[in-house]
């Protein structure tokens, strides 16, 4: 196949001056409460001013009559989690009955239609051209978007008339099931703020009216407490954010204060899990006790990442309802993790709750290592650059990250991310695991903010370290883009090895060449290819970069994941380059012809003319995961991931709008795609930690299996 050239090449030429970002005022119109909406009680006045720095008060949801008060303890959390919920399952109740609803809207009939066109469009794209990069001048990236919209529309459609309400979703066979008795909400929560994105409304209100009537979180069974956290009270605050302050995204009818509620019960009963000797959180929590359970795996410990992934979530709940202990039991986790003097501002991916020390030496950005480091940057972000003690951990890590975890291939000098099982001093591990690829994006953040590259290159701040950061960020974009061109589909592996030279040359060792005096090495192959579904056998001009990829045969199962499409966003959004887009629509193809679950038409005959009548028309009806990504048809897996809603379709959808929607600057996404407002420090929230020299050696806590 010849070598096709994207458009243009990201480069690192001058672009939008690097202000800090404060506290934006709400858009929307009407009294709402601080810009928040929340619903006030006659009487009862709102005195935590200094939480805000324009005097606006903080509306407290406290302030509510119904509102249980926080708990100090945990014999008195769990008499009153009990007391507060079977209040609230009254109130509910007694609304059932007076209202006579069975507790659920009348179920929208599936679009059938979108389903046929996005077949017809898929048929269609075996006659599009190999673009050269002239013929993409002009792109309707609005008409895009539409297409990403009818995928979601497809996806939760068929869900919601095979699995309502259910927590996990086989779209093959169309089966369902709860992960806890009752549910916990897991698509629809998660997929709601898609929703209001997208101007859903009369799914949005489907969606809301089950979460007022259905959803409670009473059950007595054990929860991840990270994968809960991130979701559900990431959703729930997410939704009550988009709701309140973009109020022409899909208004629906309804108490405004509902997710906020549910939200703040979901994070009492959470809490419990941060009742460790140290305040790390144990890795489960049972919901209807509110006690935290150590992991049953791993000697109890529980994953840094997982542990330190939860900031955003109660700092912004914290924010909403004054209620600083939220704020004070996640930052505990903070100081916990980095008093324990880490190497170059690299952790191990275990610690253990009870005592605060790491397990095991495993150092890497994939699972268990990787959003530990993109909450750094992010919290920074979130209160307005005012907490810096997380850029510094940001900064240092960074720093080890390109000291001891980037290196190049053998061929074409792709730059890689790998990992250090056996710790700094060990060997080096070229794989990457498809979620690594949340690292170029959140590079591109920490550089600039989020506001425009051009514009922060003015800035006085700006320096050659974040020029390098940028040119990192692009060439960590390129080999993530590089995995999805190596597969036969153009979808990435859940997992990629890489060859390179042994030893292997680090990003450190560049410094050290005359001919890269800056360190910025790039690729031998600069610009890779912009069609997605490259031809075999390989020819000569691919051959070079593409035998530096290797993947292995249990590593080749998909399961639509957003992490490579989330940097996509990111660097879109900073650089101005189109390129990523363009990147990103390849992407979205690929998910569409191969994703696919297709209903064909049928021949039938017409029993009033004797003939036969038309065929109907095939169909898309829904999305599944994969098996195989290297071979056509692929092998599919029988699985709805609740973030192909919630990130991946939310992501696309993002990246084809124009950059002042949902706006860097104004905003962050946690890790699961669901974004907070960023706000000002003031009163009891605030720094409550600072940091020790970290300088020694991490503090590790063996196994006798590991000492030996």
């Amino acid at each position: 196949m010849s070598f096709q050239y994207p458009p243009r090449n990201p480069s690192l030429s001058p672009q939008p001056p690097f202000e800090n970002n404060s506290w934006r005022t709400n858009r929307s119109p009407g009294p709402k409460l601080g810009g928040y909406g929340l619903s006030q009680s006659a009487g009862v006045s709102n005195n935590p001013a200094p939480f805000f720095g324009d005097g606006r008060t903080l509306p407290m949801y406290k302030d509510k009559p119904y509102f249980a008060p926080r708990r100090t303890g945990p014999k008195v959390r769990q008499r009153r989690v009990l007391y507060g919920g079977l209040c609230l399952f009254f109130l509910v109740s007694l609304w059932y009955y007076l209202s006579g609803s069975s507790g659920s809207s009348e179920l929208k009939t599936p679009d059938s239609q979108k389903g046929e066109e996005l077949w017809a469009w898929v048929k269609s794209l075996d006659k599009e051209p190999v673009y050269n990069g002239e013929e993409l001048k002009g792109i309707d990236w609005a008409a895009r978007r539409e297409k990403v919209k009818d995928a979601f529309i497809v996806t939760w459609d068929d869900y919601a008339k095979n699995a309502w309400g259910l927590d996990q979703y086989q779209p093959v066979t169309k089966k369902g099931k709860n992960m806890v008795e009752g549910g916990l909400g897991w698509i629809i929560v998660d997929a709601l703020d898609t929703m209001i994105m997208m101007n859903l409304t009369s799914r949005v209100q489907h969606a809301r009216d089950w979460i007022h009537h259905s959803l409670q979180y009473n059950q007595d069974h054990d929860v991840s407490t990270f994968e809960t956290t991130i979701r559900m009270l990431g959703g729930l605050l997410s939704a009550h954010y988009l709701s309140t302050t973009y109020t022409d995204l899909a208004p629906v009818s309804g108490d405004e204060d509902l997710y906020i509620e549910k939200a703040t019960d979901l994070a009492e009963r959470l809490s419990g899990a941060f009742e460790s000797t140290t305040g790390v959180p144990y890795a489960s929590v049972n919901l209807k006790k509110s006690r935290g359970i150590p992991a049953h795996s791993d000697h109890g410990a529980s994953s840094t990442a997982e542990a330190t992934t939860v900031q955003l979530e109660f700092k912004y709940l914290a924010k909403l309802t004054g209620e600083a202990e939220y704020w004070r039991m996640v930052e505990k986790v903070m100081e916990v993790v980095d008093g324990s003097k880490v190497k170059d501002g690299l952790v191990p991916i275990y610690i253990y709750p009870d005592t605060g020390k790491f397990r095991g030496k495993n150092i890497r950005l994939g699972s268990r290592g990787d959003s530990y480091y993109e909450y750094l940057i992010k919290q920074y972000l979130q209160t307005s650059e005012q907490e810096p003690v997380y850029k510094e951990m940001w900064d240092e890590a960074l720093v080890g990250i390109r000291k001891h975890l980037i290196a190049y291939t053998k061929r074409a000098q792709l730059a890689i991310l790998g990992e250090r099982p056996e710790g700094l001093e060990g060997k080096f591990s070229p794989k990457m695991d498809h979620l690594v690829c949340f690292l170029p994006g959140t590079i591109a953040l920490g550089a600039t903010g989020g506001i425009p590259l051009l514009q922060a290159k003015k800035s006085s701040n700006w320096s050659h370290r974040h020029d390098e950061e940028m040119h990192l960020a692009k060439e960590l974009m390129k080999t993530c883009w590089a995995t999805y061109l190596a597969t036969k589909t153009g979808l990435a592996a859940e997992i990629t090895y890489f060859k390179v030279d042994n030893p292997p040359i680090m990003m450190e060792d560049t410094y050290l060449e005359s001919t890269i005096a800056t360190g910025n090495r790039k690729s031998q192959q600069e610009d890779l290819p912009l069609k997605s579904k490259p031809l075999y056998p390989l020819d000569d001009e691919t051959l070079n970069w593409r035998n530096d990829i290797d993947i292995h045969m249990q590593d080749r199962h998909n399961l639509q994941r957003p992490e490579t499409l989330e940097s996509l966003f990111y660097m879109y959004r900073i650089t101005g380059d189109e390129t990523y887009r363009h990147w990103g629509w390849e992407m979205f193809k690929s998910f569409i012809r191969h994703t696919a679950v297709v209903e064909h038409g049928k021949h039938h005959s017409d029993p009033k003319a004797g003939e036969p009548a038309e065929p109907s028309r095939s169909r898309i009806i829904t999305f599944t995961s994969l098996n195989n990504i290297n071979v056509i048809p692929p092998t599919r897996r029988d699985n709805l991931e609740s973030f192909w809603m919630a990130e991946t379709l939310k992501y696309f959808y993002l990246l084809f709008s124009d950059r002042d929607f949902i706006p860097l600057e104004e905003n962050v996404f946690n890790t699961e795609a669901h974004p907070f407002p960023r706000f000002q420090l003031g009163g009891e929230l605030k720094t409550g930690w600072e940091r020790k020299s970290s300088e020694s050696e991490p503090v590790l806590d063996q196994t006798p299996q590991e000492q030996g």
